[in-house]
């Protein structure tokens, strides 16, 4: 059931042999699935060899015929949607459902990149002068390097493969270690649809290694980046050496506001879902909950009746709505979080402590009368916590929501437009839903501001990452 691993270099998968690597883990057992390998230094070059390559024959295909090879990969990825929703479930951990959402979504990220891809256009800008003419034309920045994390092993790489192709980059992609298996399928269905070699590479390795191997390179104009802040701050100081272009979608901590003319009910039940999606591990997850008064007791029993009904299990298995954390790690942290608000004088109203002996599950959970000092709201939890307090005022909730050096997501529950209005224009976030969690779709942009990181990716701007502008003046 689950892929063979490898690398995907210059046009060929490439095995073990003799490569140093690790086995990677299903976080529902904690037992190895596979032993995946990792390139060499001598892989690594290879690869940006390949790019230089493939950027020269990519950027020169046009438009139209990369728009029918990227669309081709996007059908692939469809008709080959099991298989890969479940190798996405053994290593990540998120239960089926979700899994083959986000392989159907990434073909969807994918086949829009490919249509908007053949709109990439230029313009002519009247000159002052008779007879001359001003071009704005834009080109394809270069090799790409990108970075992707563990938690959804489709959908970002698919978001960074789909604009750099579609802009006529080539791309060396660098996934996450823990969870390889649904990318290297992804990157099967690019090989098969007929990309041509070197467009697109696949690596593995220590990830400061790799990085900082690529990097260095002068021939890669271009990083795309998802992952935690300090290694974002990290990977943009190595980039500014170069002056190589960024994009950087790095962590948040979501405010939600429930205002109490909203419907306290309905919007528990839509925020929960969204809140335990993945067991809270996602960059956008709904994590600081503010609750105004009057309506603070309905809202938090209509959230705690969803939470406590939430089943745990392994994702693969019947009836199971939310599957174990991704490692290790998490697990810790989430014990880290609790202890620490308890220590606050925080009440914990459900879970809060580690399911079962096997595997890394961890019970879903809401803390009540937490200080704003808090660790769990000051710092992103990234796992199935979820803290509710209580506000009085719209001027004290916006200026709590925006006290943190974070970006990325915000949400907002209320039924006046005027109100709506209000609040999407107070809060600093890159994405605000107000009455809604549709954040996140192929054809919008989806980035953060403060140390939340910049640049977009979806809708045309992120596109637009993938190319420079140039202005030619023809007399």
């Amino acid at each position: 059931m689950y892929p063979q691993l490898q690398l995907y270099i210059d046009g060929a998968w490439l095995n073990g042999d003799g490569r140093e690597g690790e086995d990677v883990l299903n976080p529902a057992t904690g037992k190895p699935l596979a032993h995946l390998p990792h390139a060499s230094t001598d892989d690594l070059d290879q690869a940006l060899e390949a790019a230089k390559k493939g950027f020269a024959l990519w950027r020169a295909t046009s438009a139209y015929d990369r728009a029918r090879i990227i669309r081709k990969a996007a059908d692939l990825l469809r008709e080959r949607h099991e298989p890969i929703a479940k190798a996405l479930v053994q290593e990540q951990g998120k239960v089926y459902a979700e899994a083959r959402a986000e392989v159907i979504t990434s073909a969807d990220i994918i086949e829009w990149y490919a249509e908007e891809g053949r709109r990439s256009y230029g313009r002519i800008v009247p000159g002052r002068a008779k007879g001359t003419r001003q071009l704005v034309v834009p080109e394809p920045v270069g090799i790409v390097a990108a970075f992707t994390p563990w938690n959804f092993p489709v959908l970002t790489p698919a978001r960074k493969i789909g604009g750099a192709l579609a802009a006529g980059c080539s791309l060396i992609l660098k996934a996450s270690e823990e969870t390889p298996g649904a990318c290297v399928e992804l990157v099967r269905c690019f090989a098969d649809a007929g990309l041509p070699a070197g467009v697109l590479n696949l690596v593995f390795g220590v990830p400061s290694e790799v990085s900082e191997h690529l990097l260095a390179k002068d021939a890669v104009r271009k990083i795309s980046f998802t992952g935690s802040i300090p290694v974002g701050k990290h990977l943009a100081a190595l980039a500014a050496k170069g002056m190589k272009r960024t994009t950087m979608e790095l962590g948040g901590h979501s405010p939600v506001v429930v205002f109490a003319d909203a419907d306290a009910e309905k919007a528990a039940d839509t925020i929960a879902a969204f809140k335990y999606r993945n067991a809270g591990q996602v960059c956008i997850s709904p994590t600081r909950f503010y609750v105004q008064e009057p309506v603070y007791k309905k809202f938090l029993n209509r959230f705690s009746e969803y939470a406590k009904a939430i089943r745990l299990g392994d994702g693969l298995e019947t009836g199971v709505t939310m599957g174990p954390m991704a490692n290790a790690r998490r697990i810790d942290a989430m014990d880290t979080f609790v202890g620490d608000a308890k220590s606050h004088g925080a009440k914990i109203v459900s879970g809060g402590k580690r399911h079962g002996n096997q595997g890394f599950f961890y019970e879903p959970t809401i803390v009540t009368d937490v200080p704003d000092d808090a660790k769990v709201m000051r710092d992103e939890p990234f796992g199935p916590i979820a803290p509710i307090v209580t506000f009085k005022t719209f001027d004290e909730v916006v200026e709590r929501a925006n006290s943190l050096p974070y970006g990325l997501a915000a949400y907002a529950f209320t039924s006046s437009n005027a109100t709506a209005a209000a609040i999407g224009e107070a809060i600093e976030s890159g994405m605000v839903g107000v009455n809604s969690v549709a954040v996140s779709t192929p054809e919008t942009p989806f980035g953060g501001v403060k140390e939340s990181g910049h640049g977009s990716e979806g809708g045309i701007e992120g596109l637009g990452a993938y190319l420079n502008t140039k202005f030619i003046s023809q007399g």
